[in-house]
């Protein structure tokens, strides 16, 4: 009973003393949760007939939008493009109509004259022929240039993207960073734009004023390209605020595989997380001679038919990951093209992913924005809270079962320790999905070498969680 007593002392110190470490929880106060829509070809289709409804009465979109629970409009911004579309000046006015609306707004930097993506970073054409350092001034007087600009008008952006889709880096080849340009030389350069961008922005800001930066690759469900991109960067002490993902399925795996993703790169890294990119279709349909990008079974989810109801269920779940998020890093959850539709002056390959049918009247989907809550709903299969069982069999010789609960996704580890204190095995170090859990423990060390008679402590640590089970060994 002695001993007991003295374990449990022993364990109750390493506690309080702060051996048991644990990653900062998000300070909600901080910032609302984002839940919103890409609105960058608005002006475009609106200019080439298109209209919108909702039960049958024209109106604007963004009204809609907003009556039903969104509060974010990202805006993607390009260099010099062909037309003027996603140039500054039309940026400007959407990000005001939206502004006065009561949006917030997030502006997505493509350092481009064109689209940016993981296959695609094209210099604009007016830097095309300049040198790094160039480079590193054009960043920051256009990225400080844009932001002046939009300050001017009040329409000061809550959150900037530096770069779209920048898994292989940007403004190729000078900045890449995949196969052969994967080289700590390329990794500084990346870093170095990045700061100067970020500089653009800061050196705008006044007393009080707070724009936050976000780093955005498409990786949604890929946890190895997720954490050797981030590791990479941050090594380069990268100064920024939240981690951007875009998620669709078709390219970026299930669910799961986004939950945990988003989950471990929570617990790992101590940032927001925000799906910055994400669509879903209400029909495999064709409306127009466009070829629309997903129009296949095979690249749908198990589950979740092309239908109205199937794309707010995905929705929702969407919403239920992010705001699950360990430690409350989830930041938000942004629709991409809600309002593609097609124009008379022009087709849509995105038009069975919008938000709107083929008339251009509002879907039933959009109620999976109505609330700050949309989505959280309780499983009565998941457990309710965290639990560490004893283990069994107890007293045990040669080998113990380990069984545990966990109610949300964590970060979660399981120890051993002996009578002193002393740390014996890592069990367990891993993100783990919501679900019951068990392993065994062979009494033995780490090294394989096999440990004396005793008492011995399960230690458990899940998210901000600890318990701790006595397991007796006899030989």
């Amino acid at each position: 009973m002695i001993m007991i007593l003295r374990t449990l002392c022993l364990l109750s110190l390493f506690i309080f003393s702060g051996i048991f470490s644990q990653p900062e929880k998000r300070n909600n106060g901080a910032a609302e949760f984002a839940l919103g829509g890409d609105a960058s070809m608005l002006q475009q289709i609106e200019d080439g007939g298109g209209t919108f409804r909702e039960n049958g009465v024209p109106g604007d979109p963004l009204q809609m939008f907003k009556d039903h629970g969104m509060n974010y409009v990202r805006l993607k911004i390009w260099h010099t493009p062909v037309g003027g579309w996603n140039g500054l000046e039309k940026v400007k006015e959407t990000a005001l109509r939206a502004k006065n609306m009561g949006f917030k707004l997030l502006l997505d930097f493509h350092y481009s004259d064109t689209w940016a993506d993981p296959g695609h970073q094209t210099k604009p054409a007016a830097w095309a022929n300049a040198n790094f350092d160039a480079l590193k001034d054009s960043v920051y007087n256009y990225t400080y240039h844009v932001i002046a600009e939009l300050k001017a008008q009040n329409t000061l952006p809550e959150i900037v993207q530096l770069g779209n889709e920048i898994i292989c880096g940007m403004l190729w080849n000078t900045v890449r960073v995949c196969d052969t340009y994967n080289t700590p030389q390329q990794w500084a350069r990346l870093a170095a734009i990045i700061n100067e961008g970020i500089r653009g922005i800061n050196d705008n800001l006044s007393s009080g004023e707070e724009v936050r930066t976000m780093i955005h690759i498409a990786n949604g469900g890929d946890n190895g390209g997720s954490r050797w991109y981030f590791d990479n960067l941050l090594a380069q002490n990268v100064d920024f605020d939240i981690i951007g993902q875009s998620y669709y399925p078709w390219w970026h795996g299930t669910l799961d595989d986004l939950a945990y993703n988003l989950g471990d790169l929570a617990v790992r890294y101590q940032k927001d997380i925000m799906v910055v990119e994400t669509a879903y279709p209400w029909t495999l349909g064709w409306n127009d001679n466009t070829n629309n990008i997903v129009g296949l079974s095979s690249q749908l989810l198990s589950g979740y038919p092309a239908t109205v109801s199937g794309q707010k269920r995905f929705l929702e779940d969407v919403i239920q990951i992010v705001r699950q998020l360990p430690y409350d890093r989830g930041a938000g959850v942004i629709y991409w093209a809600p309002d593609w539709i097609s124009a008379p002056q022009f087709g849509s390959p995105w038009e069975n992913m919008a938000l709107f049918n083929f008339s251009g009247n509002l879907l039933a989907s959009i109620a999976a924005f109505d609330s700050v809550t949309t989505g959280i709903q309780t499983d009565a299969s998941l457990p309710q809270e965290f639990l560490l069982h004893p283990n069994f069999p107890n007293p045990f010789n040669g080998g113990t079962v380990i069984e545990y609960e966990l109610p949300r996704q964590a970060q979660v580890t399981v120890k051993i320790f002996n009578s002193l204190g002393q740390q014996i095995r890592t069990l367990r170090d891993e993100a783990q999905l919501p679900g019951r859990y068990s392993l065994s423990w062979d009494g033995r060390h780490e090294d394989g070498s096999a440990l004396g008679s005793g008492i011995y402590i399960i230690s458990l640590q899940a998210g901000e969680t600890r318990q701790w089970q006595k397991a007796i060994l006899l030989k």
